[in-house]
């Protein structure tokens, strides 16, 4: 089906919600005898990338997370060597896309609508982390936010991606399993799919955008999403 002019453009956020960062869990149960401080070098990543946003400062995303690791290495008093770093690259270039990701895109490629990516993470030669799990070509177009060097949330990221696509913030709505991600798209004038991934939740607080829609795995959040236009 063609795409139509009147459907909300679809901006997946990459990393955790299209591909499968659990993959990464088995350098960390080597490095620290538990998979779970994978969350705790990932929240470091994310509190670091903002926090070089709001101090005006940009770094790679790729390299933050390096350095991250060699961080959370030297809070539990973990040796790291080369080889540690270089598994971390490895896996991160090749996770997998998660098992309801095909079936979400092909609903709503076929559905008609518009399907691009916003990443944290910088570009980089094919191919591709989405190349690599065969869901690249769903998408029209991949942005990443080295264009504007700020991370999300910030506003200018979505703000590119409006731009570029020569339509308004209100035509984009962006799927993340990261509540911030959703908060900063909704602020800065789009719709925010949330996705609620495992370690990922709603934050009930004043002020806080409830996001338009929120399902627990990605093809019923693609049928909220049809459902919507059809009302």
């Amino acid at each position: 089906m063609s795409s139509d002019k009147s459907l909300p453009i679809i901006v997946f956020d990459v990393n955790e919600t299209l591909l499968d960062i659990t993959t990464l869990e088995p350098l960390f149960t080597r490095l620290f005898d538990d998979r779970q401080m994978l969350r705790e070098w990932f929240a470091q990543l994310v509190l670091y990338s903002q926090t070089m946003t709001l101090s005006g400062l940009y770094t790679p995303f790729g390299e933050l997370g390096v350095s991250a690791l060699q961080m959370t290495s030297d809070i539990h008093n973990v040796r790291l060597i080369d080889s540690d770093v270089d598994e971390l690259k490895e896996r991160m270039s090749k996770m997998p896309a998660h098992p309801d990701v095909i079936p979400a895109l092909t609903k709503l490629r076929e559905a008609g609508f518009r399907l691009v990516t916003l990443t944290n993470s910088a570009s980089g030669a094919s191919p591709t982390p989405l190349e690599k799990a065969d869901i690249s070509h769903f998408f029209e177009q991949h942005f990443s936010v080295e264009t504007v060097g700020k991370f999300k949330p910030a506003p200018e990221t979505y703000q590119m991606v409006a731009k570029e696509l020569s339509v308004e913030l209100s035509d984009l709505c962006l799927v993340a399993c990261h509540l911030w991600d959703t908060i900063g798209a909704q602020a800065a004038g789009c719709r925010g799919a949330f996705l609620t991934r495992p370690h990922n939740a709603l934050l009930s607080a004043p002020n806080v955008p409830a996001p338009h829609f929120v399902a627990a795995d990605l093809t019923t959040l693609a049928e909220q999403i049809i459902f919507s236009t059809k009302k």
